[in-house]
């Protein structure tokens, strides 16, 4: 089991040290949707070990109901990355987050729909307590980090599920089962490299073919 730094200012400290080693990856954006999603640091208030926020969306959105994912949407005219990533916190966890909160950014994540998405690390205050919005958001999970870190990986092909062919997923006790790219993958490269100072990239890795719409 890897034994991580028990002080939330410690662990947002390497956090942030790892992130500001990972050189900017170029992405061709042109075409595509700009969008953008939070990785929230956050102490869970029943017993202050730092998780990482994780949503189940409603049954009733148009788009990839029910299934996990980051907070996060696409951005308004005018709005920098960083800007979306916290109004969408305020709107589906009802966190409100600062500039400087804000840690860093990850690589963009091109899906197959046609959306390019960039993943913001924010650190949340102890003390602070996610609520969703019922029109987006059916429940918050806290994923612990030591958990994300020694979450299991899975590039295999389903032998019996076509819909989920070719898709990376990371293996989450906490939820009970897997889940997919693109969330997957962004979760996936904050361990490696915020977690675990790994400079990884993951823009080849695969989504199942249920979120290709």
């Amino acid at each position: 089991m890897i034994t991580f730094i028990q002080d939330f200012s410690q662990l947002k400290q390497q956090v942030r040290q790892n992130i500001g080693r990972l050189d900017e990856l170029p992405s061709e954006t042109e075409g595509l949707i700009r969008a953008a999603v939070s990785i929230v640091i956050i102490p869970v208030p029943t017993n202050h070990q730092a998780a990482i926020l994780l949503t189940r969306r409603s049954k009733s959105l148009r788009r990839h109901a029910g299934q996990y994912a980051l907070p996060g949407g696409r951005l308004d005219e005018g709005e920098s990355i960083t800007q979306a990533a916290l109004r969408e916190c305020e709107e589906e966890i009802g966190l409100t987050l600062h500039d400087d909160q804000v840690i860093g950014v990850l690589d963009d994540f091109v899906t197959r729909s046609g959306f390019c998405i960039t993943p913001v690390v924010v650190c949340a205050d102890a003390g602070l307590t996610p609520v969703p919005n019922p029109g987006e958001v059916e429940k918050i999970f806290f994923i612990p980090v030591d958990e994300l870190a020694g979450a299991e990986v899975d590039t295999s092909e389903p032998k019996n599920d076509e819909s989920l062919r070719d898709g990376f997923s990371i293996m989450l006790p906490t939820i009970g089962h897997k889940i997919f790219a693109p969330t997957a993958a962004m979760l996936y490269q904050f361990r490696e490299v915020a977690l675990l100072g790994r400079v990884t990239r993951v823009k080849e890795l695969r989504q199942p073919r249920f979120a290709w719409r």
